[in-house]
């Protein structure tokens, strides 16, 4: 039994090799199905947002190469390249790493709470899929429950902080006044919510969501007094954008330089402000090559995202004992459960013995033998049976020198003098 988590993040790799690490939706099922295949792992779960890609593994024994491995064939990337912005977390390590995850203190922007939902999500699939068993399945428990209680127990959630509040902050310094500005989001997932949320906090004049279902984009227009449209009518809407923030899951660019150069000659070269969010990227990176647009990827949203981050950093202390403490807690539960096989075990040996025993005095008691002389018969020898294998094995072990199992031995039942070693 050994737990492993694996991958890479944006504090190891480029945003560049991010999305071509990331996994699809669509993909999920299948990439789990196949690396319980081909990898010694019993029981996987993988996640994958645009700022990491972290695959979690049980296995009986860790096997951190064959995963990496399996990892850089599925998505036919050069090993060695891979190797060099993956970290590997193994055992007690691993708890530790999911649960600092899951209560947001190893994202981009401190404490955010998306990543617990997307971890849920990455949970929900991995059972779907059935590589999530029973010892997989009380970590992501335990790891949900500290997160909870991180959130409950300390600050880290307070002064919303996210990217989508990043993306806002930085398009207020570059407007002076968002009132005058139009939007156009694309995507209708949780992050354009944010965008859109705080935009309309901001007075923002018009807002368009577009998205590949209409039905998607209306539902969360209508929250915000937003314009739903199609992904198709992003040409026509790109010309009249101020602000364009974009967060999807296509594998393909959205928006490319053509139809960028078409609209800004349509705006008369009036400055457009452009985030993508999405990994892989939805916007060309060639667009920021030109004039009068300002692109950023989420990688440029550091500076922003670190000024917000003050009023969290005094609660990231106490947020790290918590997963400190749920971590240690949750491996002294699982050696706990070590014990129960064992248990179980020595549990039925005892009761054959006594079985034996007592069938053994009932049949004395039917041949006319007195009670005394049965009870102090079925004592006897439930003692001597009960005794003989641990007796054999203490011998053993002492004759082998090994004294400090002998002294596990004098825990174990309890004794009240030490073994002695003459």
């Amino acid at each position: 039994m050994a737990f492993l988590a694996l991958g890479i993040n944006h504090k190891t790799a480029s945003v560049d090799v991010r999305e071509r690490v990331a996994f699809t939706p669509e993909q999920l099922v299948e990439a789990l199905q196949q690396l319980c295949r081909l990898t010694p792992s019993r029981e996987a779960a993988i996640l994958s947002t645009c700022n990491r890609s972290e695959l979690y593994l049980e296995q009986d024994q860790l096997s951190a190469d064959e995963v990496l491995r399996w990892l850089a064939d599925y998505h036919r990337l050069n090993l060695d390249e891979l190797r060099a912005c993956a970290y590997i977390h193994q055992d007690n390590d691993a708890v530790r790493h999911m649960m600092r995850v899951a209560a947001g203190l190893d994202s981009m922007i401190l404490g955010e709470p998306q990543i617990l939902g997307q971890m849920k999500s990455a949970y929900a699939v991995a059972r779907e899929a059935g590589t999530v068993g029973p010892l997989l399945g009380r970590l992501f428990q335990a790891t949900f429950s500290t997160a909870k209680t991180v959130r409950t127990d300390t600050a880290i959630g307070e002064n919303p902080v996210s990217v989508a509040f990043a993306a806002v902050s930085l398009a207020k310094q570059i407007f002076a006044d968002l009132h005058r500005s139009q939007a156009l989001l694309i995507g209708a997932g949780e992050t354009i919510s944010l965008v859109a949320r705080h935009l309309h906090d901001q007075g923002v004049k018009r807002i368009v969501v577009a998205n590949r279902t209409l039905e998607r984009a209306s539902q969360l227009a209508e929250q915000f007094g937003a314009h739903a449209v199609l992904l198709a009518d992003i040409p026509q809407e790109l010309a009249h954008s101020d602000i364009v923030i974009s967060s999807t899951a296509s594998q393909l660019p959205i928006l490319g330089k053509g139809a960028v150069e078409r609209a800004l000659k349509q705006r008369k070269h009036k400055p457009m402000f452009m985030v993508d969010i999405a990994v892989p990227r939805d916007i060309e990176p060639e667009v920021g090559e030109l004039d009068d647009v300002y692109l950023y990827t989420v990688d440029d949203l550091h500076e922003v995202i670190e000024e917000n981050l003050k009023s969290r950093q005094g609660a990231a202390q106490a947020a790290e004992e918590l997963v400190a403490a749920g971590a240690e807690e949750f491996m002294q539960r699982l050696r706990e459960l070590a014990a129960v096989d064992v248990l179980k075990a020595y549990r039925q040996q005892a009761e054959r013995l006594r079985d034996e025993e007592l069938a053994k005095a009932q049949r004395l008691l039917a041949n006319g033998s007195s009670a005394e002389e049965v009870l102090a018969q079925l004592a006897r020898g439930l003692t001597n049976k009960l005794l003989h294998a641990p007796s054999v094995q203490l011998k053993k072990i002492s004759a082998d020198g090994r004294f400090e199992a002998l002294a596990v031995a004098q825990e174990l039942f309890a004794l009240d003098e030490g073994p002695s070693k003459t």
